[in-house]
């Protein structure tokens, strides 16, 4: 097939390339120029060369040729300010913003309710905790009545440890029976033994280590009926005289409390024996005490004291 131009009926059928066949150039197609554009003479021109249409009144770029053929050159060139025509979007109304905004100050506008939030919360937990306390009292509660109301806490008459110093009460008479030495408070150094046979305490237990400044026994009696003459007895082991400090309610008694070695036995297991003296007691609660002192001799072992209201002479 050679290739040829059919011509044109219309011009939409123009062939912008006509020029280029033998058949073309006889009707008188031309090569594209600066004035026309690609076609046939008297023909509506639809192609135009890039740059050379304008709009809004712009000037047309100017143009250069290069090897015959001509290149619009763009506006402006290199280094060089942009038309004026050119405008950015943001100097337009309603345009980008041209610098970073600050944003609003956070003032007492409105915004989250931190307070409300802090009652309820606050609120929420006092809630929480009034319901576990009376669920912990309803527990209690319960626990009290399927034990009888019973209390398994120690009290101060039910106490769950002995008492630093022991205490005794009268009967109707007045006496005060015998309380065995371990019962007692031991002070200054005083201590427990029962490796020397005859004591009367229960299990043989006696107090020991009695001769030494500041040592001795306390003991706490309650219910004296009467103020006036009581007799204070003690059983004991000397194998030699001796004699101790007798204290009434804190204050020394006016005679040395006599332990003398009645049995005249040298070994302490057969040298068990009773002695006593004749305090002022007062009504109530009164405290004996039976202690070494300066320039006492008090190489004992103590047994057993107790109490009898009046003036006695029979040791038991």
């Amino acid at each position: 097939m050679t290739p040829g131009d059919n011509g044109a009926s219309t011009p939409e059928d123009d062939d912008p390339f006509g020029y280029l066949y033998a058949d073309g150039q006889a009707r008188g197609a031309q090569p594209p120029s600066g004035s026309g554009g690609y076609g046939y003479p008297h023909q509506v021109s639809r192609v135009r060369s890039v740059g050379e249409r304008t709009y809004g009144g712009q000037q047309q770029a100017p143009q250069q040729q290069y090897g015959g053929q001509t290149i619009p050159q763009q506006p402006g060139g290199y280094g060089q300010q942009p038309s004026a025509a050119y405008q950015a979007p943001e100097t337009f109304p309603g345009g980008a913003p041209t610098s970073h905004q600050a944003p609003p100050p956070a003032g007492r506008g409105r915004g989250p309710n931190t307070k409300g939030l802090l009652i309820g919360a606050v609120a929420v937990v006092a809630a929480v905790v009034i319901g576990i306390s009376v669920a912990m009292m309803n527990g209690n509660g319960d626990d009290d009545k399927a034990s009888g109301g019973a209390s398994t806490t120690p009290t101060q008459s039910a106490s769950a440890s002995p008492s630093p110093s022991s205490t005794s009460s009268a009967d109707a008479t007045g006496d005060i029976p015998p309380i065995d030495a371990k019962a007692l408070r031991l002070d200054g150094g005083a201590t427990l033994a029962s490796d020397v046979k005859g004591a009367k305490a229960e299990g043989g237990i006696y107090v020991t280590n009695l001769n030494q400044t500041g040592a001795g026994v306390t003991w706490t009696v309650d219910g004296i009926p009467a103020d006036g003459l009581y007799t204070v007895f003690a059983h004991y082991s000397a194998t030699q005289d001796e004699a101790m400090t007798l204290t009434i309610n804190g204050k020394a008694f006016g005679s040395k409390f006599p332990l003398n070695n009645y049995t005249h036995q040298s070994d302490p297991a057969n040298a068990w024996t009773t002695s006593y003296t004749y305090p002022t007691l007062t009504k109530g609660t009164n405290t004996i005490s039976l202690s070494c002192q300066s320039g006492d001799s008090c190489d004992i072992l103590l047994d057993q004291l107790w109490v009898q209201q009046g003036k006695h002479t029979n040791k038991g």
